[in-house]
């Protein structure tokens, strides 16, 4: 049978060492689809109920996996359903390769159904690269550059395949002639580390300093010995940014925990009391809790050029890889003799620790949901898998949480969209068969794409060599941070005709699906729900029902902050006294942690 350019570009991808795509089928990828059948078990094509679901499949992939990922989607609205989840991955720098249909190339240009201009919609998303196939003869170079580039670049990158020419007898080689690209296979990640000079001058400023705070990002997420080493040396503590929350475990005494809105009280007293700061492969946003402008002296590390001394005015900036930077750093630094400033570090995470569990023992209308992220920390299995999706689910994730050496743990960090955490847990058990995963959903986004995406579990579960895969829903009816950001950054009372989200019997659905459902609605019966859920033979749904009133609170509350929260109560907020009583609790708990009563 005459190989067609769909079959040559599948064996081009299998060259890259791709095996797995994540898609969902249409007229405008006919030829493709054809191919992947023709392929045999040389891939594997995982059907998403949705092409948003796909590429945040693709973005997870690459994410726990380090791997391109790769989507599909056919032409139009299949295309442009991809953007949500190939957004994502864009944000967060995973290498991601949509390939998507389009019409036949002797239609373009006539309004016909589905011609929809491809280029430019992908032109943001996948900025580095974009291109649309006109002949066979490219298909070679537009694979290799997609991959190369995404690999590269760690960025998405998008082929443009009208349904013509996927058809069309392949080109395996260009003719050699003036106008033809001859492409080859493969990509190796270079060595960078900052000149001598540089790193110099970092060690001396970092021996300099008496209060050292650390602060890591996905950028450290496989240099943890290293960072480790830094921070024995420098006695210094070190914060997570939350794409980072799996770079260091949080059972080290000197880690203070996530940072910023979602982040921890020692974490921030660290920043507000250094004289010398360490970011290494973190972008983090938020420059308010950073140290103040002229408090401390800085010194990054990052891969990329484009991203230092933009959060803090470094006085250092070294571009390189963080475990080789690190690792040419170390012999150049002094063991800091005095450790009062480690002591005091560790002293608050441990005074923190208790805080949380006094918060997730405060009683609530029915369950706390701190509690709820409590008790499955205790039961976390060994490297272990988690995804957590946006909302008051991503605050519980960062705080409440403590990651263990070995496991892995993500979210969509700079998107902040909802929706990837089922899709996310998904793509991870794909990944890593064999291995626990554990999805943390809010019910908003369960309603908004969760819910399909169970379709997509119960159809391949049987396959996976682990069935452990739990979705835990949080179910307090309320689309839960938006109403909570409402009240602190506006001062508005909760506006129940936006916030209110449809009940839904979550557990009975997965049920239904052939799955386990669990529903908790006591606090009581968390501990042997978790329990339960981690013993069952196929993948759970732990539906809690918990309380939308339990504070989200930031670890510094500001003045404004609070008197927002007294404007939203006099504005008529509707559950004014409840979320008063809730946020009083925690408050207090922050003074007296349980043991110390």
């Amino acid at each position: 049978m005459t190989k067609t350019t769909a079959d040559f570009m599948l064996q081009r991808l299998a060259e890259w060492d791709v095996r797995r795509i994540y898609g969902f089928p249409g007229d405008g990828i006919n030829g493709i689809l054809g191919a992947l059948d023709r392929a045999g078990d040389q891939f594997e094509f995982v059907q998403a109920r949705h092409e948003e679901e796909a590429a945040f499949m693709a973005c997870a992939h690459a994410k726990f996996t380090g791997e391109v990922g790769v989507c599909l989607a056919t032409s139009g609205p299949g295309a442009i359903h991809l953007l949500n989840g190939l957004y994502d991955a864009k944000l967060d720098h995973q290498p991601v390769v949509a390939i998507v249909g389009q019409q036949a190339r002797s239609a373009l240009g006539g309004e016909y159904q589905q011609e929809v201009d491809l280029v430019s919609l992908f032109k943001d998303v996948a900025h580095e690269y974009v291109q649309q196939a006109a002949s066979p003869a490219q298909m070679r170079h537009l694979v290799d550059r997609a991959m190369r580039i995404a690999s590269a670049e760690r960025t998405v990158t998008c082929i443009i395949i009208p349904n013509d020419v996927q058809e069309e007898d392949a080109v395996e080689t260009p003719p050699r002639k003036h106008g033809t690209i001859h492409s080859g296979v493969g990509y190796s990640a270079p060595r960078v580390i900052p000149m001598d000079f540089d790193l110099d001058r970092a060690a001396d400023v970092l021996n300099s300093g008496e209060r050292v705070a650390m602060l890591v990002g996905a950028g450290a997420l496989n240099a943890a010995e290293e960072v480790i080493e830094v921070a024995e040396l420098l006695g210094a503590g070190v914060a997570k940014a939350l794409l980072g929350k799996a770079a260091l475990p949080d059972d080290l005494p000197f880690v203070t925990g996530s940072i910023g809105l979602l982040g921890t009280k020692p974490s921030w007293d660290m920043m507000m009391e250094c004289d010398t700061l360490l970011m290494v492969g973190s972008r983090f946003p938020y420059s308010e809790f950073l140290p103040e402008e002229g408090q401390a002296r800085g010194v990054q590390i990052d891969l990329d050029a484009k991203m230092l001394s933009i959060r803090y005015p470094m006085e250092v900036n070294l571009t390189g890889d963080s475990a080789e930077t690190l690792r040419a750093l170390i012999p150049r630094l002094k063991r800091k003799a005095d450790r009062a400033w480690r002591e005091r570090i560790e002293a608050n995470v441990r005074d923190w620790w208790e805080v949380l569990e006094a918060r997730a023992m405060q009683n609530a209308n029915p369950i706390n949901p701190q509690r709820v992220f409590w008790e499955l920390s205790k039961q976390l299995p060994d490297h272990c898998i988690i995804a957590a999706d946006s909302g008051s689910s991503a605050n519980w994730f960062a705080r409440d949480l403590k990651i263990r050496h070995g496991m892995l743990a993500s979210l969509s960090g700079n998107l902040a969209t909802m929706c990837p955490g089922v899709p996310y847990a998904t793509a991870a058990k794909f990944a890593y068969p064999e291995r626990a995963v554990i999805a943390c959903v809010g019910d908003g986004a369960m309603q908004m794409l969760g819910i399909n995406g169970l379709i997509t579990i119960s159809k391949y579960w049987r396959e996976w060599r682990d069935p452990r895969l739990i979705v835990m829903v949080l179910h307090n009816g309320d689309l839960n941070q938006v109403t909570w950001e409402m009240r602190a950054m506006e001062g508005n009372p909760k506006f129940e005709a936006s916030q209110n989200v449809p009940d839904f019997p979550y557990a009975r659905y997965a049920e239904m699906l052939g799955l386990r459902g669990i529903r908790v609605d006591h606090p009581d019966q968390l501990e042997d729900a978790w329990a339960q859920a981690f013993a069952s033979d196929r993948p759970v749904v732990l539906e809690a029902i918990t309380d939308p009133e339990v504070p989200t609170l930031p670890p510094h509350i500001t003045f404004e902050q609070a008197m927002n929260f007294m404007s939203a109560a006099r504005a008529g907020d509707p559950n004014a006294v409840h979320f008063a009583v809730q946020t009083a609790k925690d408050a207090f708990a922050n003074i007296l942690p349980r043991g110390k009563e």
